[in-house]
């Protein structure tokens, strides 16, 4: 039997590797339909347990990104509503879809969060191209949305929100008590005027959009406290972020995985953005999984060599695994 060169079997086995990933990666974007197909997640915002949990989103999980139509996300607005088609649908632990989205349209890193409501445009009129003032007649002038004549730019006027009783308002106002609108614990004492679930009060939309929110921030909704109550927001370069366009959702989350992404955080560092946040069972989690990895092969073989050695057949002919293995001897 001739034996493989050392260096030949090296590149061989390094291109397998390469290859196996590839075919992984490309089976991925296959399914997400999206490039790349997986997001780290680098914060704790959407944590629903401080020591980790499968089934939603930790630091450190990598998650599928599934490139599909905004309009069919779904909202916990409408997950939660008994009259709507989508009634019950869940996603990484609450109802409703988490959707990954560009802060203002104006790039940096993505933000992961889940959509709570829909802002649709109802009353529109066509604004005032020549003047100073695009909506002299009130309303919200909306720069991307198209008006009656065809051209971009519109002004609106009024509100509705799918899901909710919220229809052809001026300003949005939900509840999310369990009555009005779906129960949405903010996971906060009722105190200082800051209500245990949340509201949105009198919000008016800079343009159409999604309101968003991390799982674990409290109600403290992305959109600021211009909709609700005691909220920081989620600042980009021009400002706070504005309800989410269709343009700016870069993708809707899918499955987890949940660990791997925490090599990617480790990299930058133990002071890195994001690695704080990995939970100690996460890292612990990670370690184990390599551990098996590497010692997968090792043990795989192990136990080959035993079933082929004790097979009838080697036995019967008083062979071994070793001598299986060894070149023939040439003969005196």
């Amino acid at each position: 039997m001739s034996s493989t060169h050392p260096l030949k079997s090296l590149v061989l086995e390094i291109g397998l590797a390469i290859g196996m990933i590839a075919c992984l990666i490309g089976a991925m974007v296959i399914h997400t339909g999206s490039m790349p197909p997986l997001v780290v997640v680098e914060s704790a915002s959407m944590v629903h347990d401080e020591n980790g949990e499968i089934g939603s989103i930790d630091a450190g999980d990598l998650i599928l990104v599934h490139d599909q139509p905004p309009s069919t996300v779904v909202t916990f607005a409408e997950a939660t509503d008994v009259s709507n088609k989508a009634y019950g649908y869940e996603q990484h632990g609450l109802a409703g879809d988490v959707i990954i989205y560009d802060k203002n349209g104006e790039g940096g890193t993505p933000i992961i969060h889940r959509a709570i409501l829909r802002a649709v445009a109802e009353q529109t009129t066509i604004p005032d191209r020549q003047g100073s003032d695009p909506c002299p007649e009130g309303g919200t002038y909306d720069a991307e949305k198209p008006a009656e004549d065809g051209l971009l730019g519109t002004c609106i006027h009024t509100w509705s929100v799918p899901g909710t009783d919220v229809r052809d308002v001026a300003n949005i106002t939900v509840v999310f008590d369990g009555t009005s609108a779906g129960y949405y614990d903010c996971k906060r004492p009722a105190h200082a005027g800051v209500e245990a679930h949340l509201v949105v009060w009198e919000w008016q939309p800079q343009h159409e959009g999604i309101l968003t929110l991390g799982d674990n921030n409290k109600c403290s909704v992305d959109q600021g406290s211009s909709a609700t109550n005691g909220s920081a927001g989620v600042h980009s370069p021009s400002g706070v972020v504005g309800p989410i366009r269709d343009g700016w959702i870069l993708g809707v989350a899918g499955g987890e995985i949940p660990w791997l992404g925490t090599v990617k955080l480790m990299a930058g560092g133990p002071t890195s953005y994001g690695t704080g946040d990995v939970p100690s069972s996460s890292f612990m989690a990670l370690v184990i999984l390599l551990a098996a990895v590497f010692a997968a092969p090792q043990i795989s073989d192990t136990l080959f060599r035993r079933l082929i050695a004790s097979s009838p057949d080697l036995q019967h002919k008083d062979l071994s695994w070793e001598n299986i293995d060894a070149p023939p001897q040439e003969a005196s």
